[in-house]
């Protein structure tokens, strides 16, 4: 391998690891380890992959995780398998996998601030933004993305955007971050959709573009260009976290948008331009939703190809 191009800081990141494969809740569940896998080979497949340089996540820490989780929520998933609710169980292998998933994010962080990269892509599961401080909830352990924002914080940082372009609201990031303006939650999502987000109109920076079931790709980038975009020209983060989640795709089971792969490339493209514009360029992403496997592998590659120089 040729360290001098793969640390160049043009070369995005692709952290992942193979705990978050054996992380289960059952056959038929649509949050299933086949997830990672089709994104996986379509990115091979289209020799994408190459373009990457790779990372093995580390586990995040006790100190990570009670930046932004309570006490007790992190000691009982430390305390081994039980049931959350009817869509989430804690198993044999969820906390290992949790724990890198959310270390994923920690890593990518360290590496865009060190200026070794200017993106990462955190191909992890559990997925994250439904988990509040305080509980586990749809299909959500440790809220990733929050973990790494809060490490940010730790670092210094003192303007972060957290885009979440997943189908079902992340409550869990509004959770944490609502009372802490450093933290900017820019949010498209399903009305009337669990987890049956009413708004807080108080929290100035709580940025939500709620759109019906049926939008489509005019509706989703028009509340983006017109939400999104002044708010994120006013802020100016020194750093752009994306909880991604692919859901609002069409071919989705568990939701009615009717996005596209070319709408994922446009988002990409969009925030690529924003992190440059601001004059960092750094840009760290987690995986969230996205149930249909084909459509999923598809939106995911489309997300990441502007990163990649395509």
């Amino acid at each position: 391998m040729n360290h001098s191009i793969v640390n160049q800081p043009s070369v995005p990141l692709w952290i992942t690891h193979e705990a978050c494969l054996r992380h289960d809740m059952g056959p038929g569940h649509p949050e299933c380890p086949a997830r990672l896998s089709a994104i996986e080979d379509r990115l091979r497949a289209s020799g994408l992959m190459d373009l990457f340089q790779r990372q093995c996540a580390p586990q995040a820490s006790r100190e990570q995780l009670l930046r932004v989780h309570g006490a007790g929520h992190v000691e009982a998933t430390y305390g081994g398998p039980h049931i959350i609710d009817g869509d989430t169980e804690q198993t044999e292998h969820t906390l290992e996998a949790a724990l890198h998933a959310a270390g994923a994010v920690v890593a990518g962080v360290e590496r865009v601030l060190a200026g070794e990269a200017r993106f990462a892509f955190c191909a992890v599961r559990p997925p994250g933004h439904h988990a509040e401080a305080d509980r586990a909830m749809g299909f959500c352990f440790f809220n990733n993305a929050a973990v790494g924002a809060a490490h940010a914080l730790s670092r210094g940082l003192e303007r972060i955007a957290l885009i979440d372009f997943d189908v079902h609201y992340g409550n869990g990031s509004a959770d944490i971050f609502r009372h802490d303006p450093r933290v900017w939650l820019y949010s498209t999502y399903q009305q009337r959709l669990y987890p049956h987000w009413r708004g807080a109109p108080e929290c100035a920076h709580l940025v939500d573009a709620p759109l019906p079931a049926g939008a489509g790709s005019e509706a989703f980038r028009h509340a983006v260009t017109t939400h999104w975009l002044p708010a994120l020209e006013t802020q100016r983060p020194e750093l752009i976290l994306v909880s991604a989640g692919f859901d609002a795709h069409a071919d989705d089971p568990l939701a009615d948008l009717h996005l596209g792969h070319d709408d994922y490339h446009w988002v990409g493209t969009l925030l690529r331009d924003v992190a440059a514009a601001c004059g960092h360029q750094r840009v760290v992403a987690t995986l969230e939703g996205g149930y249909d496997l084909r459509a999923l592998a598809r939106s995911v590659e489309a997300f990441v190809q502007p990163f990649a120089g395509l």
